[in-house]
């Protein structure tokens, strides 16, 4: 009876139904595709950002998932479901072996049924081949979420010939994805000719719009002046006019369920999207092709879809936007000044904008820099995200008196009078401010110093990195720059928070003071 006792726990834990076994793999490697949230551009990372550290955190997601699946025949059933359900294609040979694995006959030839996420997002020379891509998707008929990210190769013969039939031209290509069969929640999609978005886009994402959720697109025109030249914007039909495709007609898209879009886009694609008929549409990030804000096409399309938003983000920082005003040409008409263009009226329930922090003096008004050139006030905002804080605390190296001031702006209650929480966006910056980064740097940097000085050097390094109190001049540079901040924001009422949106404290500070800090895992891909 003891003994029947003693197995009975291990009988039954090797007949679990296979759906258990699957939540408790998926459990165990930390993997879940989760597409019903709405995504918010706070945690979304922009494409190559944070590029190594991302693919690293896959891999070693995907590294732990292998070596379950090889436990035993069983286990390896149960995985391949956890194993396709997200794909990261970071190399062209990925996509190669990939697409002959799917189509193959090998063991896993079915399993392009499990695909849920196919995200590719690889270096400039190593771009997927589109033949491969296009075996990829015709064995993925459960994608939900698809994202390229200027990583897809382009076939000379398909660029600005909007009636390709090639069985990998970019029209075919959004052809399977929009079939009906794929449920497609988030869509990434990069246009890498000129024209081939107004003629194929819209018609295309009629069958897969009822349950889109997030689209982004990327406009990748090779002469986008020469587009803006000869297009009207005064009207969308004017932009169809000039291309050599005949009985092509806009359409007018309605996207019932999209909460966030991200757009990168010229001003006649503007003029476009504002025919779009978006009624669940909160997220908005913007990142302007031809600077051109002040333009009928930016206007018109905040004018339609702004007062539905409540969060903004604004790719463009302020030294870009004048830069480019300035150097505006001397034939061309000059464009809207900034402080002409009611961002805040257009957006009247805003509660979330995100910026970058480079940003440039304003002449107009000298005692404080506003977040953004276009939105120098707005009377509901309750955060403001801050974008490349790093890259200013890396170039900056003057007690960062202007970046202080900069931060300190958006305390100004006459300017933002609701204001909450301002949020650091950076991964390196948290880490530079737990005085991590700074200290794996110069570590690496004794490293070389050994390897070219010998014997001393290496040992004055190694006594060096054993040292966790004592932390560099750089290191005390942004801890005392970060405990002003902390100072102003406190007098302010307003919360200063890290990247994943937890508070930066007093005690974070002083913990990476004493060379305590720590930044753990990087996490999201």
């Amino acid at each position: 009876m003891r003994k029947t006792l003693e197995q009975s726990p291990r009988t039954a834990s090797l007949h679990l139904p296979p759906e258990l076994w699957g939540f408790i793999l998926r459990l165990a490697t930390s993997s879940c595709v989760d597409t019903t949230g709405t995504v918010s551009f706070l945690s979304l990372a922009h494409s190559h950002c944070h590029l190594y550290q991302r693919l690293a955190h896959y891999r070693a997601v995907m590294h732990t998932k292998t070596r379950l699946s090889l436990i035993s025949k069983a286990w390896f059933a149960y995985t391949q479901e956890i194993l396709f359900e997200s794909v990261w294609i970071s190399r062209a040979r990925e996509a190669r072996a990939l697409a002959q694995v799917l189509s193959g006959t090998g063991p896993n030839a079915g399993c392009g049924k499990y695909i849920k996420r196919l995200h590719i997002e690889t270096p400039t020379l190593e771009r997927c081949d589109p033949a491969d891509l296009r075996t990829i998707l015709d064995c993925a008929p459960r994608l939900e979420v698809y994202s390229d990210h200027r990583s897809v190769r382009r076939n000379i013969n398909d660029i600005n010939s909007c009636g390709s039939r090639s069985r990998s031209s970019p029209r075919e290509l959004l052809s399977t994805l929009a079939h009906p069969n794929n449920s497609i929640r988030r869509l990434s999609w990069t246009n890498y000719d000129d024209v081939s978005f107004h003629l194929h886009m819209s018609p295309m994402l009629e069958t897969t719009a009822a349950r889109l959720e997030f689209l982004e697109l990327t406009f990748c025109a090779a002469h986008l002046q020469s587009i803006a030249k000869s297009s009207s914007l005064s009207l969308p039909t004017s932009i169809y006019s000039s291309f050599p495709c005949p009985d092509f007609t806009p359409i007018t898209l309605t996207l019932p369920s999209l909460r966030s879009l991200k757009v990168t886009l010229d001003n006649a694609t503007f003029q476009v999207l504002a025919t779009w008929h978006m009624p669940s549409l909160r997220n908005l990030s913007v990142l302007s092709a031809d600077f051109s804000y002040a333009s009928s096409g930016f206007s018109d399309f905040f004018a339609v879809h702004g007062p539905k938003l409540t969060q903004l983000e604004l790719g463009h920082s302020s030294s870009t936007i004048e830069e480019h005003y300035l150097t505006y040409p001397s034939h061309s008409p000059p464009p809207v000044p900034s402080f002409s263009i009611p961002l805040a009226e257009w957006c009247p329930n805003l509660k979330e904008f995100i910026c970058s922090a480079d940003a440039e003096w304003n002449w107009q008004n000298p005692d404080w820099i506003a977040p953004h050139v276009l939105l120098p006030t707005h009377p509901s905002l309750e955060l403001i995200g801050i974008r490349d804080i790093d890259k200013r605390l890396r170039d900056d190296r003057t007690e960062y008196f202007g970046l202080l001031e900069q931060v300190g702006s958006l305390l100004r209650r006459e300017a933002f009078p609701s204001l909450r929480y301002v949020r650091d966006m950076s991964w390196e910056s948290d880490g530079m401010r737990r005085g991590v980064r700074l200290v794996r740097e110069r570590a690496e940097t004794s490293r070389v110093r050994t390897r070219r000085f010998g014997f001393r050097v290496r040992e004055r390094a190694s006594e060096r990195e054993k040292d966790r109190g004592s932390v560099s001049r750089e290191t005390l540079m942004v801890l005392r720059f970060w405990e002003r901040v902390l100072e102003r924001c406190r007098e302010a009422g307003v919360w200063l928070e890290d990247y994943r949106g937890f508070n930066v404290t007093v005690r974070d500070l002083r913990r990476a003071e004493a060379g305590k800090g720590d930044v753990g895992e990087f996490e999201g891909c």
